[in-house]
């Protein structure tokens, strides 16, 4: 299982901060659809928001390692 943090309006669509996915391995992308799967009331945003992988921001072809820190960040805005 990997543990992803949820922020703002991800975790607010999904109803709670973190949420746990089966995870074998395999790259951003991958991963955004196993949130999906988990999630389906996040499927909206998910496309739109990043994803933190080990504290950096990562594109959906980069692998996600099985004991990673994850976390996806919607898109905000504010003054």
């Amino acid at each position: 299982m990997l543990r992803i943090s949820l922020f703002a309006g991800m975790a607010e669509a999904a109803g709670c901060r973190s949420i746990d996915v089966f995870w074998q391995g395999g790259t951003v992308g991958d991963l955004r659809a196993a949130v999906i799967a988990a999630c389906p009331a996040a499927a909206a945003l998910i496309a739109l928001s990043a994803v933190a992988v080990g504290g950096r921001y990562a594109g959906d072809g980069e692998p996600v390692p099985l004991d990673a820190e994850v976390a996806i960040i919607p898109p905000v805005s504010g003054g």
